[in-house]
Formats: structure tokens, C-alpha cells, sequence
């Protein structure tokens, strides 16, 4: 039988704060262990925090970007527990006054749009990271991580499926960077989610029992975790088994969770009032100030793409992922003429995309302008290069070392031939090695012309006009 699956997320995000939010220390990524700390992130006896301003405005800014409420007391709490790289023995989070309230993203999933309600975003700091692989008997700490500035934003149980929870971290990825709250980059740890997870046989039913998953590194693995999860507790239901709450982790490698420990409640953190930080009060002015301040959010971008150039949803949606990545796009086309969008859009997501996943690099990496695309572009638009000339031999060049289009085509020798005479001679060649391919043509196939056009375009190593040839090799074959 089908059951009812429930999914909750909790996402952690790394702020982009150039120091941590209760001290002065360093917020670098690969540094030294134990290198970026201070007596505030050690938690030696009397040192005392202070609020990072900056990581304030951070987070009052996603908290609005996601439509939620900000919270005008401020206050911060002690969330106990023990673990080794927790050196004061307690986190500072936020409890019972969270930096933002309620809020709601809405995605799309198999043409369904999905609204998905935000419990709360809260600040807090993060532990630091114990090291076991180094040593056979032995575990180290390095505290280089505790005190980063970090925002949870917690989901209500509105997710369903897997894919559903993968389309809302994407979404709300491209938010935060797009107001530039966040990098998000999962490789240096600056964006991690646990996903909770209940199955039931029937909505009358209560919530089945929530299995928090631990350990996800991608949303991939989110997605991957997910499924596995829904699957072992349906499996467990179906025997008249009990569903446990704990924790559980993922592991990557074998595809499956497995228990890591039972589930706390609030009340096992013993959460009270951080007493070395004054609660303090934020203005409507203060609010306001910083919600005037947000850019166009994605999910606007993207409509707007749509009705202005034409573009499809596909092409916006990949356009309006990255902030940079849109605003590149329409540099690029205020160059290139608004008329041109559509084709501008194909040069970012095919070609520039291709060499960005091939390489494994950001846009800001590679030596590309929207100027240098832009004139690229003009080049082949006035029949000055083939496209394929411009792709194969201009745009690698062009992308990896910021080389004018211009000089590239002049010193290659890759202007395009169009002349007659020239193309004709090719298009000999072509006919009289590919016998079987012109008796084709005669006999109705008309597409076997198309070969004929590609024998000639390697021939001219890409330099040929191909919309010429095709014009001429068609002429020819008919007068054979």
C-alpha cells in the first residue's frame, strides 16, 4: 500500500562575514588547525562574547528575502550539550525569540508549483570539526570552525516527495546568494541541511515518528537520503514494526542510513537566557531599511526574463540560479541587442555552462566578459566566422585567457569563406569522394545534402559559410 511520507528540513547556512559572531577572529576556509581561534571561540573562563553587527544584518536579510516576520526583541540562549569540539560545554544559539518568524518559498516540481512554509530562521555559532582520519587510535580538534556566524532556517512538514525537498534547497541557494547573504559552498561547509522524515499509512493518522538524517554533504545526498529513508520505514511498517525516533546517518558510499543515536527533545538542551548578552530591541526603520535594500529575488528575475526576452522557463530558471550568472546574461545582451536574447541565452547555458562543468569553475574563474561574449557573438551575427569556428577555435581562447574575438579570428586565419569559387572547389571534393551519398540524394534523400555540408565544413576546417553551402551544394547535386 502507498503511505503518507512527511519531510522537514533544517538548513544551516554559513553567513558571509569576513569574522566570526561573538569575536574578532578570522572566518578563512584551509587554514592551519587551531590557528583561527581566540579565549571568546576557546571558551576559556571570562572571556565574553559580543554580536557581530554585521551577521545581524546578514541574517535580518534572508529572513526577509524568505517572506519572513523579524523579530523586533532580540535574544540569545544556551542550547547544553557536550561534546568534544564544543569548548564552552554550550552553544549560543537563539530559542524562544528566533531573528525571523514564520516565511515560505514556493517551488516548482513536474510543472506543480509548491508552497513551503518557514517555521523560523535563528543565529547561532557553529561547533568546531573533530578530525579522526588522521590517526588510527586517536581523534583531533580543530576549533578553527566554532564561533562561525551561522542562520538555521527550519521548514514546517510541508514536503512530500524527495524531489520536492532537492527543489527547495536549490531555491533557497539561489536566494541567499543573490543577496549575497551566503557563497553556499557545500565543499567548505558553508551551507549543511538534516532532513527529518515520517511516513503514515493515512492522512487522518497522527505524524509517524520523525527520523532526523545527519551527514548530508549535497543535495544529492539529501535527495538520495530521503528516498532510502522513506523506503526503510515503509519496509518497517509494512512487518508491524515500530518506528523509533533518532538520529541517523548517511553514508555516502553504501547508499543507506543507520542509527547514530536517539532523538532529543528542547527540553534535554536545557535552553536559558545567554546571560552575557543583553537583549536589545530592532526598529521598525531599522527593518525597513534593510528590506529596501534587497535586489531583484530569482524567482522575479526569472519571470521577468521570461516576458522581456522571450526566453523559455527552462532557460530562465538556469539563467536566475546564480546572481552573477544572471546578471553576466543581461550585460551580455545589452551589448548584443535585446533582439538577440534568445540567442545570447544559448551561448550562456551551452556553451559557457559546458566549459564551466567540464573545468569545474565559477563564472568569476574563467577570463569571460559579457563584452568579450558580446563581440563574439556580432562576429558570427555578421557572417564574419562560422558558429562552429567561433565555438571550437574562438571561444576557448576567449574564455581561458580573455582574448579579443577579433584578434583571434585574424591570427587563426578563420575568417569565413563565402566566396563562390572557393566553396565550389570544396564542394567538389566533397561530391567526388562520397559517390554513394550523391546517388542517395538522387534517389529522394534529401537529408544525405547534409553530409555533403559536413564533409565541406571539415574541409575548410569550420571557415566555410555553412547556410552558403548548403545553398550550394543543393544547386550542385541537383545539376549532376
Amino acid at each position: 500500500m502507498s503511505y503518507l511520507v512527511t519531510i522537514g528540513l533544517e538548513t544551516h547556512v554559513q553567513l558571509k562575514s569576513k569574522t566570526k559572531i561573538f569575536c574578532g577572529c578570522a572566518v578563512e576556509f584551509g587554514n592551519s588547525p587551531n590557528t583561527n581561534v581566540c579565549p571568546v571561540c576557546l571558551g576559556l573562563p571570562g572571556a565574553l562574547p559580543v554580536l557581530n553587527r554585521q551577521v545581524f544584518l546578514l541574517g535580518l536579510r534572508a529572513a526577509l528575502a524568505l517572506n519572513g516576520t523579524p523579530s523586533q526583541r532580540i535574544k540569545f540562549d544556551r542550547k547544553n550539550y557536550f561534546y568534544p569540539d564544543l569548548p564552552k560545554g554550550y552553544q549560543i544559539s537563539q530559542y524562544d525569540c528566533p531573528l525571523g518568524q514564520g516565511g515560505f518559498l514556493e517551488v516548482e516540481v513536474e510543472g506543480k508549483v509548491k508552497k513551503v512554509r518557514l517555521n523560523r530562521a535563528h543565529l547561532e555559532e557553529d561547533a568546531g570539526k573533530l578530525i579522526h582520519d588522521q590517526f588510527p587510535d586517536s581523534s583531533l580538534v580543530d576549533l578553527n570552525r566554532a564561533g562561525t556566524p551561522l542562520l538555521e532556517i527550519v521548514t514546517e512538514p510541508d514536503l512530500e516527495t524527495p524531489e520536492e525537498a532537492y527543489a527547495y534547497l536549490n531555491h533557497l541557494k539561489s536566494i541567499l546568494k543573490s543577496i549575497s547573504v551566503s557563497d553556499c559552498d557545500m565543499e567548505k561547509g558553508h551551507l549543511r541541511c538534516d532532513a527529518n522524515v515520517s511516513v503514515r499509512k493515512n492522512a487522518a493518522d497522527p505524524l509517524g515518528k520523525k527520523v532526523e538524517i545527519k551527514n548530508l554533504n549535497s543535495f544529492k545526498a539529501v535527495k538520495a537520503a530521503i528516498t532510502y529513508e522513506i523506503k526503510r520505514q515503509t519496509e518497517a511498517l509494512e512487518r508491524a514494526e515500530k518506528i523509533v525516533q533518532e538520529t541517523r546517518l548517511w553514508d555516502d558510499a553504501r547508499e543507506k542510513t543507520f542509527s547514530m543515536r536517539s532523538k532529543e527533545e528542547a527540553h534535554d538542551y536545557r535552553y536559558f537566557p545567554e546571560p552575557d548578552l543583553v537583549p536589545f530591541s530592532v526598529t521598525t526603520e531599522e527593518i525597513e531599511r534593510e528590506r529596501k535594500s534587497l535586489p531583484e529575488l530569482p524567482k522575479q528575475k526569472k519571470e521577468r526574463l521570461i516576458l522581456q526576452y522571450g526566453l523559455s522557463n527552462y532557460d530562465a530558471e538556469l539563467l536566475t540560479s546564480d546572481r552573477k550568472t544572471a546578471d553576466f546574461y543581461e550585460d551580455s545582451v545589452k551589448l548584443a541587442g535585446s533582439a538577440n536574447a534568445k540567442s545570447i541565452a544559448n551561448w550562456v547555458t551551452g556553451s559557457v555552462f559546458a566549459y564551466l562543468g567540464e573545468h569545474s569553475k565559477t563564472l568569476e574563474e574563467t577570463k569571460i566578459t559579457p563584452q568579450l561574449l558580446a563581440d563574439l557573438f556580432n562576429l558570427v551575427q555578421n557572417s564574419e566566422v562560422s558558429l562552429q569556428a567561433a565555438k571550437e577555435k574562438i571561444f576557448p581562447e576567449l574564455i581561458e585567457k580573455g582574448a579579443a574575438p577579433r584578434k583571434i579570428l585574424e591570427e587563426k586565419g578563420l575568417k569565413q569563406v563565402s566566396d563562390d569559387s572557393a566553396l565550389l572547389g570544396w564542394i567538389s571534393e566533397a561530391i567526388q569522394g562520397n559517390a554513394k551519398v550523391v546517388e542517395d540524394f538522387k534517389s529522394g534523400k534529401e537529408s544525405a545534402a547534409m553530409f555533403l555540408v559536413g564533409q565541406v565544413m571539415k574541409k575548410s576546417q569550420g571557415k566555410a559559410n555553412p547556410a552558403k553551402v548548403r545553398e550550394l551544394v543543393i544547386k550542385t547535386l541537383k545539376n549532376v
